[in-house]
């Protein structure tokens, strides 16, 4: 079997010296039936490994569970990854940060209180213990020394960002080593003398994490790791996008020249993203340094991939730098063609508001919950209370997360978010029923935030004195694009949330799409049933991708859950997609 070893210079393939050329590309981001292709066009730009997290939290939804099957199939991916002749690195965390929900950690982990968070406390180590057991029984058997692809695997991620508890991740890579891993494990960091002090353990490989100022920070590296191969394990050749802001790009030629002086280091590398991916459903992670900052549904990174799949300026950049040190395949992928444009006109409207009874089941609480209260954790309810009094008063929670809008009698009153700090409302009379409908934007996935509850935090209040007497209606929303409307109703103008509308879109064969949601509000949309994530109107993405393998040639149902206000109730697609360029 062939063997896999870290050298004084080099890491070490066969005893021969062997430079990693990776890329990222997150399978749980990616429709499984075009993993191939993904790993195919990083071969053809000259890689020889694909890089994978691991998301805990999408594996394990709720205790207990742990799902490989479809789009979660880790063995079938590092499979692909082998035969396609490269190779592989895992980086299972537990915590993966990746703007993913909660960083990959499962939100009913943090239930009890007590449970520590990225720390040697023993309820969450147990957990991780479970975890970790369960991925690395499907790692081991594709190790390179058992003739499979993975060379290395990662431990914790980043964590010098976040902590510095040596004994915390030496059980994690005790745990590794006892769980069958044989192959080299590393950490990685940004190249600052404090992170790297602080998130590495002796016996573990030292990488580092940036994306320009290659020679600087490979010195520091090299001033904490005094022997064996330079490795930039995350080289950020792109970035995130969050709502209400520009779409993040890079120019391919800077990115490039970087990627050149890193290569021309004889350093390793692998590209973050080589391929982002999407967000299905609503996955997206959240930042909040004093501002919360949901990620949009997007991923596509600027990466030498773009979220279609289709070769981008900087893929070609970057094959041509490869070129220079290593030979490339002959071949490269074809460009992008235009997507069908079909149309289709929304209709057939369920209002959450007339009959909320068929949207879920509900359920009494004395006082308030938060989300986390809730078996299973919902990402939208609907709370139901009523006020009774003799003046009109001032509505106030104690921490909105992340979004709660208010209806009154069934009628608007407004909305509260917790990225403007927003905590109270005036309620218009004296007497109602008061209705809040609550959003999870997404769970923080970096900084000492992370793990915390969603929902109203610390209850709510009318004229001062707490208000008791809950009904709560968790929306399930995997069901809801099977509520339907009882009658055909067409909808001729603009629409108010929250409402459920479907229409039937027609294609000649499948292919990808590009859903444009510029002329909607805010919400969740499916096609046939797939979950393709949230839209909202204040950008800068305004197209949802739409994988091939979801299309079917003839009658497609779009399904689109609005919450706020839909200006036309048209569904069109697009030609290309339309993240925020300035030529959208």
């Amino acid at each position: 079997m062939p063997e896999f070893a870290i050298g004084e210079t080099d890491f070490l393939l066969d005893g021969r010296p062997f430079r990693i050329l990776s890329g990222a590309l997150h399978y749980f981001r990616v429709h499984p039936d075009l993993w191939a292709d993904r790993i195919d066009k990083a071969r053809r730009m000259g890689l020889n490994t694909i890089e994978t997290y691991v998301a805990w939290n999408a594996h394990a939804p709720e205790p207990g569970t742990f799902d490989l099957s479809g789009g979660l199939d880790l063995d079938r991916f590092l499979r692909l990854v082998a035969d396609a002749g490269m190779y592989a690195i895992v980086r299972p965390g537990p915590y993966i940060c990746a703007e993913w929900d909660n960083g990959g950690l499962p939100a009913w982990l943090f239930r009890d209180p007590s449970v520590g968070v990225r720390r040697y406390e023993p309820k969450y180590l147990d957990a991780v213990r479970e975890y970790l057991t369960k991925v690395y029984e499907v790692v081991v058997p594709h190790q390179i020394d058992r003739g499979g692809p993975v060379l290395l695997v990662q431990v914790e991620n980043e964590y010098g960002a976040f902590g510095d508890d040596k004994r915390y991740l030496k059980a994690l890579a005790e745990h590794t080593r006892e769980s069958g891993i044989t192959v080299p494990l590393t950490t990685v960091d940004q190249p600052t003398p404090e992170m790297l002090e602080a998130g590495s353990l002796d016996g573990l490989h030292r990488t580092a994490s940036f994306g320009s100022g290659a020679e600087a920070r490979l010195a520091i590296l090299r001033e904490h790791q005094p022997t064996g191969p330079l490795m930039c394990s995350e080289f950020w050749n792109g970035w995130f996008d969050h709502w209400g802001a520009h779409h993040h790009t890079t120019a391919a030629a800077d990115s490039a020249a970087e990627l050149d002086v890193l290569l021309a280091a004889g350093a390793s590398v692998n590209l973050y993203m080589f391929h982002g991916g999407t967000n299905f459903g609503l996955t997206n992670g959240a930042n909040d340094k004093g501002v919360y900052q949901p990620l949009v549904t997007s991923y596509d990174y600027d990466a030498p991939l773009d979220e279609a799949g289709d070769p981008t300026p900087k893929y070609h950049a970057f094959r041509d730098v490869i070129a220079r040190y290593h030979k490339v395949p002959d071949t490269v992928p074809p460009p992008a063609r235009p997507a069908p444009t079909p149309r289709g006109s929304l209709r057939d409207p369920v209002r959450l508001l007339d009959a909320p009874d068929r949207w879920g089941t509900w359920e009494f609480h004395e006082d308030l919950p938060v989300f986390d209260d809730l078996t299973p954790m919902p990402q939208l309810a609907l709370l139901r209370t009523s006020v009774a009094g003799d003046r009109p008063g001032v509505l106030t929670f104690g921490e909105v997360r992340d979004r709660a809008t208010v209806f009154f009698d069934g009628d608007l009153v407004g909305t509260l978010t917790r990225e403007h700090h927003d905590r109270a409302i005036p309620l218009p009379r004296a007497a109602g029923e008061l209705l809040v409908l609550v959003e999870d934007q997404g769970r923080v996935d970096y900084g000492p935030r992370i793990g915390e509850a969603k929902g109203i935090i610390g209850g709510a209040s009318l004229h001062g004195e707490p208000l008791a007497g809950w009904d709560v209606l968790p929306l399930d929303l995997a069901a809801l694009p099977s509520l339907r409307s009882s009658r055909p109703e067409s909808v001729p103008g603009p629409v108010a949330g929250p409402v459920l509308l479907r229409a039937q879109i027609d294609v000649d064969e499948p292919a990808d799409l590009f859903l444009d949601t510029g002329e909607w509000g805010k919400g969740v949309a499916w096609l046939n049933g797939f979950a393709l994530g949230r839209y909202w109107r204040r950008g800068p993405q305004r197209t949802l991708y739409v994988p091939r393998p979801v299309v079917r040639a003839g009658a497609n149902e779009l399904v689109v859950l609005e919450l706020g206000t839909m200006l036309d109730p048209a569904a069109r697609f697009v030609p290309r997609p339309l993240l925020g360029h300035t030529e959208a």
